[in-house]
């Protein structure tokens, strides 16, 4: 009976197996597919992109005029703003030679290419900075552009384009028949030559900081192509320096290890930090957008995004959120309060300081109304960040003008309340008057007084309060009234 239903039924053993053979062969074919399709040995010149690698290390003759031009051409290019000009100069510059030199020796053992490589890779830096720093302190025109600036920050962007940019650069030169299409895409995405132009403004306009950045920056993009250059090397297993002497060999073979492992930690740390600070980063931007970035002002208030600041820190010192408000409508404590409340929500923002900078209440209207008609209507025509920089300053410095003029209404209430007893409540506002030739705004405290005050007592007392306000606040203009 059951061999009946084996020989007729469909599940039988037979049938089982056929299904595991089709299996395994659809297996087969998918791996031989992705096999031919991700494999790159077999078209692999060793000797012949060794040999490429290797001429393009040496700096001098020509090279060394192709890196002063490609340097004068990225600085020119920072100067005037101009991405075209800037993705030139990536495309000229020789810097990557060196860098290729460093990673390719590091993984086959030779000492030698490593010691030429280190060499004119130094010397290469050292003369564009240089280069870079002359042009920026005698040129007269040095205005912070924004393709400067987006060199002295650096972020997680930065490092997988340099690593994956590397991977390419090699996996391109390593080909037979090399893609030159790929070479000249990496020199743009990663970006040598621009970082250390920026490293040279910086020193020429005097800010450090500027040129710090920008060397980081340079640094983690070297770092991650010779790491990429040592990893597919490697992958490729080209052939070993061999030395006729075995201590030699052993004794180099340790030293190359021992460079290799210690790039590999410090970018790794790189890598690390970078990452922390963007997951920071992002975490701050989904915290603005719930808070902030939808709280309704009900009248002269507004939040300049431009301002807003980020500023991770890993260490003892904390890191900052701080916002930047303009207008004479302050955003009430319970509110900041709950915002905090939030914050701590954030497993990246617990230990952030927050904080929120706010106009203080200016004595005209109209002057905000002003600005913020002004806002508007040159925010459409501003062409780059430096525009926008300069007009939120005179923004600030419009609505801060008038600062001396603020009123402390919480301490003169509370003086006021123990200086004169027959007061029972204080108000205070800024009034428009007018003789209709000119507008000014007065400032008016209004007293209630108890009940039972005669008016002579109520006199002698308001001129005496008119007095010490006048005094008190150094303000000549000041108005009292009785409240009705």
């Amino acid at each position: 009976m059951s061999e009946h239903l084996f020989a007729n039924g469909d599940d039988t053993p037979d049938s089982g197996q056929e299904v595991k053979r089709d299996f395994k062969g659809l297996l087969g074919s998918v791996r031989k597919f992705l096999s031919d399709l991700l494999e790159i040995r077999s078209n692999t010149d060793a000797a012949a992109t060794k040999e490429s690698i290797i001429e393009d290390i040496p700096f001098k003759g020509h090279t060394s005029w192709i890196l002063i031009c490609s340097i004068f051409i990225a600085s020119i290019g920072l100067n005037a703003n101009s991405t075209a000009v800037v993705i030139g100069a990536m495309l000229i510059s020789p810097l990557m030679g060196p860098i290729l030199g460093m990673g390719l020796s590091l993984a086959i053992n030779d000492i030698d290419t490593l010691r030429r490589s280190l060499k004119n890779f130094t010397v290469m830096v050292v003369l564009s900075v240089i280069t870079a720093f002359l042009f920026f302190y005698l040129f007269p025109l040095r205005d912070e552009s924004s393709e400067l600036l987006a060199r002295t920050k650096p972020d997680i962007r930065d490092v997988l384009i340099a690593f994956f940019g590397g991977l390419a650069l090699v996996i391109a030169r390593a080909k037979k028949g090399t893609i030159a299409s790929v070479i000249f895409g990496v020199a743009i995405a990663t970006a040598l030559m621009p970082p250390l132009c920026t490293v040279g403004f910086g020193l020429a306009i005097g800010k450090p900081w500027y040129a710090a950045g920008a060397m980081y920056l340079f640094i983690i993009n070297t770092i991650f192509i010779g790491l990429a250059t040592f990893l597919v090397i490697k992958f490729l297993r080209f052939p070993m320096v061999r030395y006729a002497n075995s201590q030699r060999r052993r004794l180099i073979a340790r030293a190359a290890s021992l460079t290799g492992i210690a790039v590999m930690i410090p970018a790794g740390f790189t890598f690390y930090q970078v990452f922390q600070e963007s997951l920071f980063k992002k975490q701050a931007q989904e915290f603005l957008k719930e808070t902030i970035e939808v709280y309704q002002f009900n009248a002269a208030g507004r939040y300049v995004d431009n301002l807003t600041k980020l500023e991770y820190q890993d260490g003892e010192n904390p890191s900052l959120i701080e916002l930047v408000c303009m207008g004479d409508e302050l955003i009430p404590e319970n509110v900041i309060n709950t915002w905090r409340v939030q914050k701590n929500q954030y497993t990246r923002l617990k230990d952030a300081e927050f904080r929120i900078l706010q106009g203080g209440k200016d004595d005209s209207e109209e002057k905000f109304n002003y600005v913020s008609e002004l806002y508007e209507k040159n925010k459409a025509e501003l062409l780059n960040k430096d525009e926008q920089i300069r007009l939120l300053e005179e923004e600030v410095a419009s609505l801060t003008k008038n600062a001396g003029k603020q009123i402390p209404f919480e301490s003169i209430s509370a003086e006021a309340r123990a200086n004169y007893a027959n007061i029972e409540g204080l108000g205070f506002s800024y009034q428009l008057q007018t003789d209709f030739k000119k507008l000014d705004t007065v400032p008016v405290f209004e007293i209630k007084w108890k009940d039972g005050i005669r008016n002579n007592q109520k006199e002698a007392d308001a001129k005496k309060m008119l007095d010490w306000l006048k005094i008190r606040l150094q303000d000549s203009t000041l108005i009292i009234k009785e409240s009705k």
